[in-house]
């Protein structure tokens, strides 16, 4: 007759979550971490930004949303599966646009715009922050070098863009009349893309992630991601800039 032996406190912090637990853990890093409580993106929405730093921030975060496909692009690379590549393929198109003139990176551009930027000012990154530069190639860097989980549940971020992105768009309009409504539509559009984003992202992190070890490391990764959200912030915020 054999015995099973009992389970000990090791096996227990080393078994896998369940579905349920992944999920909740996951969104717990991104309430504890997600850049929407860095204290630059605090004053922007309590409407207390100048022109300057306001527009400081538009310059640098476009180096950042001008390279949200390219780290898309190398998470594609990493699916075997054709129906996968071609639900990513969709991520590329909405930030490129499927012709000129259309897509995230246009709208963002119009932003910089409405604000009083130059769009060849923004396009030359002449202006980008050192700590911006580090913190966008260190996102990149992780998507192309890590395996799918890894960049996928990096991305999980979008969970919490939705909101920020409603709360952005009321202090946009309150605070900050000085730039047009048009340019506005950037923040408009992510709150269903980044809302259908983030749903599908969870979806496959759940499904892969089976292991305790593969759970861990996707609460890493996105722990990472928040990381770098939070780093191109304290670059903005303490960077001189020089965009006026």
């Amino acid at each position: 007759m054999t015995t099973t032996a009992p389970r000990t406190a090791a096996d227990a912090d080393t078994a896998p979550w369940t579905p349920e637990e992944l999920t909740e853990r996951l969104r717990a890093v991104s309430a504890a971490r997600y850049h929407d409580r860095h204290p630059f993106n605090v004053r922007m929405h309590e409407g207390t930004l100048t022109r300057e730093e306001l527009r400081r921030w538009i310059t640098n975060r476009f180096h950042y949303q001008r390279h949200i496909p390219v780290k898309d692009a190398l998470i594609l690379a990493k699916f075997d599966d054709p129906a996968l590549r071609r639900g990513w393929l969709r991520r590329i198109q909405d930030h490129d646009g499927e012709r000129d003139g259309t897509g995230g990176i246009e709208r963002w551009l119009r932003l910089g715009e409405a604000a009083g930027l130059d769009r060849r000012q923004l396009l030359d990154s002449s202006q980008v922050l050192p700590g911006v530069r580090l913190a966008v190639d260190g996102y990149v860097n992780f998507c192309r070098l890590r395996p799918a989980l890894d960049a996928v549940a990096a991305s999980l971020t979008e969970l919490s863009a939705p909101d920020l992105m409603r709360t952005r768009i009321a202090a946009f309009e309150r605070h900050y009349p000085w730039i047009d409504a048009a340019g506005l539509a950037y923040f408009r559009t992510r709150v269903g893309q980044g809302g259908r984003d983030g749903r599908e992202a969870l979806g496959l992190v759940l499904a892969w992630a089976r292991t305790r070890e593969e759970q861990d490391r996707a609460v890493a990764a996105l722990t990472f991601k928040c990381d770098v959200l939070w780093s191109l912030l304290d670059a903005v915020d303490h960077g001189a800039g020089g965009v006026t």
